[in-house]
């Protein structure tokens, strides 16, 4: 490994081992197993519910050291941010209400979205992130410590009957740790092989057992060094693997200028750009009757000058992280216990994009004041003799790199504390179980961004010389790079400070046990209640939100949400040990609960298990779900999303199909074809909506295991289990923008009435913006296999070997959305969304093999993504198979339970595929690694 990997090495060695000299054994035992979905306590063996279960032992393969990068790797994961977004500014906030979520980390299940998935931790839920761009309705998984983690379930199907809203595309439970014994410490460093995004992580915990007292504590340490977007082939021009801007993609805003004029004197349409720049505070050379001649400043704007904004960009953000946590249990007497659990997380991250394109005119489509501003005739360096007002001028895009890139740097802190007080108790003979649980979670999140200008001072500095008065600099956007001095700079510049919170207060009991013994075995029930409060807000910076920001707009949002819900659970054993009805057993749920902002409604759920032999399960459900609107959603305000689209209108020819031609032309594009799109972002303007419906859901799902007694300690085998499950959820009255290339497309195509009338032109033909907010559009169907195989050997001269197989194939993922007369289905299985950024493969498939055998151990993963067809475009991004290896060293013969482990991701150097309609870096970080291979070493102690 290379020089700044090789130097940390040596000291993650001594923490290590310094960490952990005074260790003594850990216990591993466990109390009792709440599986994750159901209250009712079971044994883990039923295996009642499809869950895939990720302990320490599983990550450590895999050597990732943030959560989200291990969910994110499970076939059914659609993907959610991680540190491959680098999305702030530069493009706006999505279209969910929920801001930008810079510097998070979400789980999405089924290509549902990560507001679909619930994330509790020890079956109680955790505070919705905080990015410092709006109020999301996600978890941030950056805010739960990693050294907490003892393992991880995640149930792939709809428990909203079990655990309320948000849990319609599945269920993250995270189990942290409630005893050790001693210590344990865990440094892991690594890095690409273009001496890049250098990583380390570092974990210590301990525990302690006295009597019937039990203490955990805990802290982690992770930081990760940016990649640059430049130093990848694949991203470093605005199209995949590109040698130079003809290729297409990058910017109107150029150092150099841009500048549409009409010049009133010659009646010439002019596009123009410099030569050349100039010296500071020399005033360009504008010739009317020949402004493109040799004695003009000036020449003709072509592809060729357009601005490569990418190399600034990041491919793999920064990030570090600060975590502390503690938990301590106490047996109060032989039946009660109390625990207590406290953390606290601190994030630091940064998104960066190029330096600001300051575009000002009528075609700008920046929704605010710059879209009309006049650059006077007395401003000492505008060349053409007059004033430039709509009218006279369209568009002027000036590259302001005197400023430096524009950099966003998130503080986010978020508290956690938890007490519970359970017991169990006998009613007659049968064992009841109870639990009380009290929740306080904050999470504060502060954006610091520079980098920005202040318009109502670009309008004052571009205006009448006269009213450029006291702190005032007249502003030069015409000389080039290098003329926009510090004074300039000084007077229309401002640091922009950003804040948004989020707190989550939570009460909650539990009653489960049996009721009364029926022939096949006893009924087992839960009931319990629950009253939650959700609350929140964003602040943008003032200058901001007075609406003079050059970048993206934002308003301030702020809402509160309250819940009361009861639930009720039922296991009904129907027939036991009888032939073909080794155990058949139902299930019932429901869930009541009562809204705040979305009124009271409940839903239901009902299961079925059959074991027709011990080794043979069926399982079949059916469920209802619900999905409340999130603060953000039905509180935020207007903001901008500057989504890359491709506009039919543009540049329309013979070869134009008619009827786009025509369509076109009604819009208010001009017939002779000269309008061309300027830029590729277009303004998405999206916010909240009051009037949303709760979303529903109905899903059904059938699965089946195998786990054959007969390949049970063989000669070859020591167990094999095969699991095989069918999903497939119908979601109603979805929370959703619509997409804006879709609306465009339908205008342009279709001539719909209803898309259309959200995009607004300006008299050149330029899409100004697309009004876009928050809606119930008609809903989404999904429908998906997933197949599990487990193998594990006897213990063979060799070693013995494991061998894991997770794969999911995707049968169907429809939206159906409002157009024409009804509605539109779009099928999205096989295909690239695009901006956005969504692939939907048909296969997703990862594969474990591994091998033990004294000291010694290795891990060979593969993960496979099957290709998919680029939505709106002519490519097709082909299929991936990505290789890991790891290495473990387990030395018998030292005093100390150390390991080490060396590996690598990615091991066969695979870059992703290019994707065209893509945001920022050219592909999908949802779906594929960031190119290059990374490199890493591993040392953990523990006795």
């Amino acid at each position: 490994m290379k020089s700044k990997l090789a130097q940390a090495a040596s000291w993650a060695v001594l923490f290590a081992l310094g960490a952990g000299a005074s260790a003594s054994a850990q216990t591993a035992s466990v109390e009792e197993v709440v599986v994750t979905g159901s209250r009712i306590r079971t044994s883990p063996l039923e295996r009642d519910q499809p869950v895939v279960a990720i302990d320490e032992a599983l990550v450590a393969k895999q050597g990732l050291t943030s959560t989200v990068d291990v969910l994110q790797r499970i076939p059914s994961a659609g993907g959610g941010l991680n540190a491959k977004f680098n999305n702030s500014g530069n493009f706006g906030n999505p279209p969910d209400g929920g801001g930008v979520g810079a510097g998070s980390a979400e789980i999405d299940l089924r290509y549902l979205s990560s507001r679909r998935v619930l994330v509790l931790v020890d079956g109680l839920r955790w505070v919705p992130g905080a990015a410092a761009s709006g109020v999301p309705g996600s978890v941030d998984l950056n805010t739960i410590p990693t050294a907490m983690i003892s393992r991880m379930e995640v149930l792939q199907e709809g428990a909203s009957p079990i655990y309320g809203s948000d849990a319609i595309a599945g269920v993250v439970n995270i189990i942290t740790k409630e005893r050790q014994e001693g210590f344990q410490a865990t440094a892991q460093i690594g890095q690409t092989d273009h001496d890049d995004g250098f990583t380390q992580d570092y974990n210590v915990t301990w525990g302690a057992t006295a009597g019937n007292l039990s203490i955990v504590v805990g802290g982690g340490y992770f930081k990760q060094d940016p990649v640059f977007s430049g130093d990848r082939a694949i991203s470093r021009f605005p199209q995949p693997f590109a040698s130079s801007c003809l290729d297409g993609g990058c910017s109107s805003g150029t150092p150099l200028g841009r500048f549409i004029v009409s010049d009133p004197n010659t009646g010439r349409d002019l596009n123009l750009t410099l030569k050349s720049a100039l010296a500071p505070g020399v005033r360009p050379t504008y010739i009317p009757g020949d402004p493109t001649g040799a004695a003009s400043s000036f020449k003709g704007f072509t592809t060729a000058d357009r601005f490569n904004f990418q190399p600034f960009n990041y491919i793999s953000t920064p990030l570090e992280r600060v975590s502390l946590f503690g938990s301590v249990r106490q047996d109060i007497t032989e039946n009660v216990r109390f625990r207590a659990r406290a953390s606290y997380v601190q994030r630091k991250s940064a998104n960066q994009a190029a330096p600001l394109p300051l575009f000002v005119g009528p075609d700008a489509g920046n929704g605010n004041l710059l879209d009309t501003v006049t650059v006077d005739a007395t401003n000492p360096f505008n060349p053409f003799g007059f004033t430039l007002r709509p009218g006279t001028y369209a568009f002027i895009g000036r590259r302001m790199v005197e400023n430096g890139p524009r950099h966003y740097e998130q503080e986010v802190d978020t508290w956690n504390v938890t007490a519970t007080l359970s017991g169990d108790f006998s009613v007659g003979d049968k064992a009841w179980a109870w639990d009380v649980n009290a929740i306080y979670s904050r999470n504060h999140a502060e954006q610091t961004f520079t980098g920005n200008v202040n318009a109502q001072r670009v309008q004052q500095a571009l205006g009448p010389l006269a009213q450029c008065t006291g702190a005032c600099v007249p502003l030069n956007i015409f000389g080039g790079a290098g003329t926009i001095t510090p004074a300039m700079l000084q007077f229309i510049g401002f640091t922009q400070q950003d804040t948004s919170q989020q707190e989550l207060t939570d009460f909650s009991a539990n009653l489960t046990g049996d009721l009364f013994d029926l022939p096949a075995g006893p009924l087992a029930f839960a009931v319990g209640v629950e009253r939650r409060r959700t609350e929140g807000y964003f602040q943008p910076d003032a200058i901001v939100a007075a609406g003079l920001s050059s970048d993206i707009p934002a308003q301030p949002a702020s809402g509160k949400i309250t819940v009361k819900e009861a639930y009720g659970e039922l296991k009904i054993p129907l027939l036991a040990d009888m032939p073909f009805f080794h155990r058949l057993e139902g299930s019932l749920a429901a869930r009541f609960f009562d809204y705040s902002t979305s009124g009271s409604d409940e839903t239901f759920k009902a299961g079925l298990s059959w074991r027709p032999v011990e080794e043979v399960l069926f399982r079949a459900s059916w469920g209802e779900g619900f999905r409340a609107p999130s603060i953000g959603e039905l509180f935020g305000t207007a903001s901008r999303f500057d989504q890359e689209i491709n506009d039919p209108c543009s540049g329309f020819s013979a070869a134009t199909p008619a009827a786009v031609r025509a369509n076109c032309i009604a819009r208010g594009v001009p017939a002779n074809g000269s309008y061309v799109q300027l830029n590729p972002q277009i303004s998405v303007v999206t916010s909240g909506n009051r009037a949303l419906k709760p979303e529903t859901s109905e899903s059904w799902n059938f699965s089946g295991v195998w786990e054959p007694t007969m390949f049970r300690d063989t000669s070859w085998s020591r167990n094999i289990s095969l699991e095989v499950a069918y999903s497939n959820i119908e979601l109603d009255d979805a929370i959703q923008a619509q997409n804006g290339q879709s609306l465009v497309d339908r205008c342009a195509r279709t001539n719909d009435a209803l898309a259309c009338a959200t995009i607004t032109r300006t008299a050149s033909g330029q899409i100004a913006g697309i009004a876009n907010p928050l809606i119930n559009i008609g809903g989404i169907k999904t429908r998906a296999v997933d197949v599990n195989f487990v193998w594990t050997s006897p213990q063979w001269d060799v070693g013995q070997f494991g061998f894991r197989w997770y794969t999911t194939r995707l049968l169907e993922f429809s939206e159906f959305v409002p157009g024409g007369a009804g509605l539109v289905k779009i099928e999205r299985e096989g295909t690239e969304r695009g901006s956005p950024d969504q692939a939907f493969p048909k296969w997703k498939s990862t594969g474990m093999l591994d091998w033990d055998k004294d000291m010694f151990g290795a891990t060979l993963t593969g993960r496979y993504i099957h290709s998919v067809q680029e939505a709106g475009a002519a490519n097709k991004l082909e299929s991936r198979l990505y290789i890991d290896a790891q290495l473990r060293w387990r030395p018998d013969f030292m005093d100390q339970d150390i390991s080490f482990a060396v590996g690598v991701n990615n091991l066969f150097d695979k870059d992703p595929p290019g994707c065209i309609t893509c945001g920022l870096n050219n592909y999908d970080p949802n779906a594929y690694d960031a190119p290059g291979r990374f490199l890493y070493l591993r040392l953990s102690y523990k006795q």
